[in-house]
């Protein structure tokens, strides 16, 4: 419940209260009409009011539920440890779970607290005997629901579990499925996987039947209470004890009382899952997470790469190795070097997207680690050698550097503006202007970095980005193949 704000509860509470009066009034209406008196205009408008107090709860229940959903999603990103399979099958279906708990049962369990209360109260006054017998048998529901419930939570546990598992093997499976390939372990982890899918699918029955049973043991308890309390009321009414307005009364208002109980029960099965997401998700406590300092403004700043040294996972020579740089304010580099060299591996440690296994990368004298880094990335522009380009139109994807800059003029710099309201398929040439102009609208970014960017472009066009970019009044550093490039800058560096 901690998960439930204090004014969804009292909105409950407020449709659980209305709900009983209603069901109250429909019954003492509908008693009377059948028993040949009169307001049949005022249980047509409860029964509509009825209505109406359905439709507005479920409204309700429903935008609190996507509400805590969302909610939850957020913290589970925010604090859960790393970006394992067991935490996205949590965010991406396990959520979903939580919605039957917070719109469906919390609701109803309200509702079977308020409306068997006031049954036995109003007939307490209109007939005891039914009240004393409804007051018996009504605890029956609920410790039968207990007794199934505690049952049902465990099997749901373990399905959930089941699933957890499903999707954190599969998960890791596809990421490194090109290492299982390589290794020839891809037909092993299949079968693998296979065999945790049916052991989800063996949970998931054996969860459902407990479900199914449970349902039947609930409707049955509720039967025979609503049995022995109209089997004598009818004798009584054959033989003149009660009237025909009472009895009818008794007989309406008695099924009232075991109603939400028995949903309440049939509906606990479908939010146990949701119960047990939400003990998982409590179980995520944040880890503690450093206070980042705000870089410096790199117009004035320098960065310096001291020994860095770059090892990537399942290789034995370092990518990069004791490599040195410095980048002045304003200042133009080229990167030369063979290819594998470890050039587009130091754009990648100056974007923090890699971190050096040994030396470091100094920001004004302060490493690189201890600054926030999306306030580092916010001052840099990124071309890669192959540009992801996004759904919808060009001049969308330029605007992706910055919304609301100059579009057009960063399109018509790399020749691309007779392209800007295009969807189609573009040549890799296009593609690579487009990620040019979309890095040359960024203005918070200080520091250009260019992989190779005129790999793919014929020569009129290379001198049309290259045009384009001599503009640009920050630093840059360009990874470079072709010799032009070397004209635009002020330093080569070798890397090796």
């Amino acid at each position: 419940m901690r998960h439930v704000e204090r004014r969804y509860v009292v909105l409950l509470s407020v449709l659980g209260v209305v709900t009983a009066v209603l069901v109250l009034a429909q019954a003492e209406l509908l008693a009377s009409v059948l028993s040949g008196g009169a307001g049949a205009g005022a249980l047509i408008g409860v029964v509509a009011v009825r209505a109406v107090v359905v439709w507005v709860g479920r409204a309700a229940t429903q935008r609190e539920a996507a509400s805590v959903k969302a909610a939850l999603r957020k913290r589970v990103l925010r604090d859960a440890p790393g970006s394992t399979g067991e935490v996205t099958t949590l965010v991406v279906k396990g959520l979903d779970a939580v919605e039957p708990y917070l719109a469906g049962y919390l609701p109803q369990l309200v509702v079977s607290v308020t409306v068997p209360v006031a049954v036995l109260a109003r007939l307490s006054f209109a007939d005891w005997g039914a009240a004393v017998t409804i007051a018996l048998t009504l605890p029956l529901v609920p410790v039968f629901a207990a007794l199934v419930g505690l049952h049902t939570r465990d099997r749901t546990r373990r399905q959930w579990a089941a699933l957890a598992a499903v999707g954190g093997h599969f998960l890791d499976v596809v990421r490194g499925s090109g290492t299982l390939t390589l290794f020839g372990r891809a037909a092993a982890q299949a079968r693998t996987v296979r065999a945790v899918s049916h052991a989800h699918a063996s949970e998931t029955m054996r969860a459902l039947r407990v479900a199914f049973l449970s349902a039947l043991v609930l409707e049955l308890v509720a039967t025979l209470s609503v049995a022995l309390v109209a089997v004598p009321v009818g004798l009584r009414l054959l033989h003149g004890g009660v009237t025909l307005h009472v009895a009818l009364l008794v007989l309406l208002l008695a099924p009232e009382a075991y109603l939400p109980l028995r949903a309440a029960g049939s509906r606990f099965h479908a939010a146990a899952e949701g119960l047990a997401v939400l003990e998982q998700t409590s179980a995520i406590t944040p880890g503690v997470r450093a206070v980042r300092r705000r870089p410096p403004d790199l117009r004035v700043a320098s960065v310096v790469c001291e020994g860095v040294e770059v090892r990537y996972p399942g290789r034995d020579a370092p990518a990069l190795t004791g490599f040195d740089l410095r980048i002045d304010p304003g200042e133009r580099i080229a990167l030369v070097g063979p290819s594998g060299g470890g050039k587009s591996t130091v754009l990648a440690v100056l974007l923090g997207a890699v971190e050096p296994a040994a030396g470091r990368v100094l920001v004004d004298g302060v490493d690189l680690r201890e600054f926030d880094r999306a306030e580092w990335l916010r001052q840099l522009a990124w071309v890669p050698q192959r540009p992801t380009l996004f759904l919808g139109t060009v001049g969308e994807n330029i605007a992706l550097g910055a919304p609301g800059a100059d579009v057009r003029a960063a399109a018509r710099a790399v020749g691309v503006a007779d392209l800007l309201d295009a969807r189609h398929e573009l040549s890799s040439g296009e593609r690579q202007r487009v990620a040019v102009a979309r890095a040359l609208v960024r203005d918070s970014a200080r520091v250009l970095l260019l992989d190779e960017p005129t790999s793919r472009l014929d020569n009129r066009t290379e001198e049309t980005v290259l045009r384009a970019t001599r503009a640009w009044g920050g630093a840059a550093v360009i990874v470079a193949h072709r010799p032009v490039l070397l004209g635009e800058v002020d330093r080569v560096v070798e890397v090796r």
